[in-house]
Parts: structure tokens; sequence; C-alpha cells
């Protein structure tokens, strides 16, 4: 199959999960022999360019990773620029279907080119880009929604009435928002396809494949019972959403009953991290902090840790920390505040305790230390159902089929 992607993002220059997972997923159909290319920005990051001849960096981000908000003349310029930029490829390249992923950051008018133009299209949300991001669209705010002042207002109409509006329609379209359709589309869970619904989005239809993982990277096996749990894990942002101070603070109530520690992996906003390192400082806390690794490293963390804390307050879509952490044969305790739910199994797969509940977090790992088989039938339990479950290999198969059918439905 021809296939065009389009994400705001392209490793080797991303900034989280959900470009590694575009990522992934695009250079796993590839090696099943599907020609792509890849739409995406010009963002950089500090990491080095490698060679790929089949990813156009082409776009230009508005608003986001740096970008400046830009004043709509601007704005105009940037949006036919990458409107231009979309039919080029698509001329040129002719692909039987577009794949679309992360839009945020940039021009939400290229959904109506694609629409316009009747291309066969399929989007993978994993994130709440599409329930926040289109109604928050600048450019198409500005031209459908009450203007913010007199002189937006004055400039709206004279664009309306002088045609230029219709000009710029054919280049860079104005639409309604509430215009955009999304008839072939799948999420990385069901808490965030709920989500978006809730937010308006006419998407309940939406399928689910959940995010994949290279599960031959994590090779550890789960560690016998007679091994004792002296090293906990946090892996993340540091960031007051993300629950590190619950962990923390857990750390501080099992503190004379827990003989062992815990290693924080992450980066985040310099005043929150220096709150985290005098909490620890002030109760004399067996905590370290390290710097966030790259996904090639982690394998190795994992390894040398003998059980996971997700301690997230927040509805993350899906999350892998806690599927390579049982992919590597760790036990994990974890909240279920977003599609974590979905993997988690209280006492089957893992432990779960209530978001933000420090005291219910400590019971918990307290119950891991003390009960060994419970510890080796979790672990053991949670490494096999991310193998099945989640492979890299078992999700392809998912989204291949899902791509194949949107073909057929679109031929019918």
């Amino acid at each position: 199959m021809k296939i065009l992607v389009i994400n705001n993002l392209y490793p080797p220059h991303y900034v989280g999960g959900y470009e590694l997972h575009c990522e992934q997923v695009t250079e796993g159909l590839r090696a099943r022999g599907h020609e792509i290319h890849v739409l995406t920005s010009d963002y950089a990051s500090n990491r080095p360019d490698v060679p790929q001849p089949h990813v156009h960096r082409a776009l230009r981000i508005h608003g986001m990773f740096g970008n400046p908000w830009l004043p709509i003349h601007k704005l105009e310029v940037l949006e036919k620029h990458n409107n231009q930029q979309l039919r080029v490829l698509l001329k040129a390249f002719k692909p039987e279907l577009v794949y679309g992923w992360n839009f945020s950051g940039l021009s939400k008018s290229m959904l109506f080119t694609i629409q316009n133009l009747k291309v066969p299209t399929l989007f993978a949300v994993c994130d709440h880009w599409l329930a926040r991001s289109p109604e928050s669209d600048v450019w198409l705010r500005w031209w459908n929604r009450k203007p913010q002042s007199t002189k937006n207002g004055v400039v709206r109409a004279l664009w309306t009435a002088t045609g230029h509006r219709s000009r710029i329609q054919e280049i860079a379209p104005t639409n309604r928002v509430e215009e955009l359709r999304f008839p072939r589309i799948y999420f990385c869970s069901s808490s965030l396809r709920d989500f978006t619904v809730a937010a308006g989005a006419d998407v309940k239809h939406g399928a689910v494949i959940y995010c994949p993982i290279n599960t031959s990277r994590f090779q550890s096996a789960p560690k016998p019972a007679e091994a004792p749990v002296r090293k906990l894990l946090y892996v993340g942002r540091l960031h007051e959403d993300k629950g590190v101070m619950t962990a923390l603070r857990a750390m501080y109530e099992v503190k004379a009953k827990f003989d062992g520690t815990l290693s924080v992996y992450g980066s985040g906003e310099p005043e929150y991290e220096r709150k985290l390192k005098d909490f620890v400082r002030q109760h004399n806390l067996p905590v370290q902090f390290f710097s966030a690794l790259p996904p090639s490293e982690m394998p190795a963390v994992y390894a040398a840790h003998d059980a996971l804390l997700f301690t997230s307050e927040w509805p993350e879509p899906f999350a892998l920390t806690p599927l390579e952490a049982m992919a590597s044969g760790l036990p994990v305790i974890g909240t279920t505040t977003g599609g974590s739910i979905e993997l988690f199994r209280d006492h089957k797969n893992c432990l779960t305790y209530k978001a933000g509940d420090y005291e219910d977090l400590a019971e918990r790992i307290l119950e891991l230390i003390g009960d060994r088989s419970m510890r080796v039938k979790l672990a053991t339990l949670g490494q096999q159902e991310v193998r099945a479950r989640y492979a890299e290999q078992v999700i392809i198969d998912q989204v291949e089929q899902y791509i194949k059918a949107t073909l057929q439905k679109s031929h019918a």
C-alpha cells in the first residue's frame, strides 16, 4: 500500500511518546513492504539528523515547541505554506491513504484540504489534541468565532466582502471546526476515546488499538521469590500531575519498615525539581534523582530495579512506562486514572492504589515487600500479558488490518 503519514514531529526530533509511537508503527509498516512517506514539521531538537529520504520536514509549527503565535497576516502565510506542501506531496506521491497522527501545532485547515480532496483517511489519536486543539486553532477560530476586537471584525468583514476569503478558501480552508469528519479513526485507549467524545467530537464509533512496545528489548525475567525488594523505580516527567510527590510521601511513610531506595528518572521545571529534592533532604529519604535517559538505555534501568511505581494523577491516554516495566519482569504498583485502567488488574497483574493517596501507596509498597509469592505472580502474569497483547508485531497486525478495512470501505 502507498501511505502518507502526517505528524507534527518525527524522530529523531521528538518531545514525547506520541512521536516515538508514530515512528514505531510507520517503520514497522515499511518493514512489511508498504511504501510510506512522512510529512512532518521542520522542528529540530538537539538530536542529530539521520538520512531519511521518505521523511519530508516541510511543515511549519504555530505556537508550540518554541514557535511563536503569529498575527493573522503572518499566520495566513503559514497556513498557505502548509497546505501547499500537503498538496504537492499528495500530487507527487499519489497515496492510497492518508494516515493522520498528531496535529497539535499544525494547521487544522489541512484536515479540510484532505477532506475536500476525498482521499481515504484514517487517524491515530494518542493524546488530547482532537478533544482540545481544533476548537482552539487560531486560524479557524479567527474566521468563524465572534471577533475579539473591532479591528479583527473590520478586517474579516473586508476580506469577506472583497472575495479574499473565497480565494484563501481554495488554498487554506477556513471552515468551521464542526464540519470536520473522522469516519475512520482509532484511539490508544477506550478512556481517551470517551474523553474525546465528552469534549464534543463525533468519534464514538472510533476503534481502540493500544500502543505497542518492542518486547524483544526487555528480556529480564521476573526475580525469584527469595530476592528481596530493595530498589523501587519511578520513570517519567517531574511534574505535579505525575504524582512524584505522592511517591516521596509514601517513602517517608514506609521509612522505618522498608530497607530500600527509590530511583527517580526524569526531568521537569527547575522549581518543581527543587521542591522534590528539598523534601527528600528535609526528611533524609533514600531517594536518588537521575536525568531522563534515551529509550535505548531503559532496559538496563528496569533490569537493575525490583518494582515500578506508576504514580500518575492525570488521565494519561495510555502510558508506555508500565508496559515496559511489566515486559521487563517488574511488579508494578500504579494508579488507574486514565488508560491504565484498561491494563491494570489489581492483585492479578499489578497492585493499584488511589491516585494522590500516599498512605494507600505506602500500604501497597509494604504489601509487595511482605508477600513474596504474590510478587512473583504479579510480575509473571504481567510480563506474559504484555508480551501477548502489546508486542510490536501484534499491534502492527491490528493497524494493518484497520488500514486495509479503511481502503475497502472507501472503495465500496
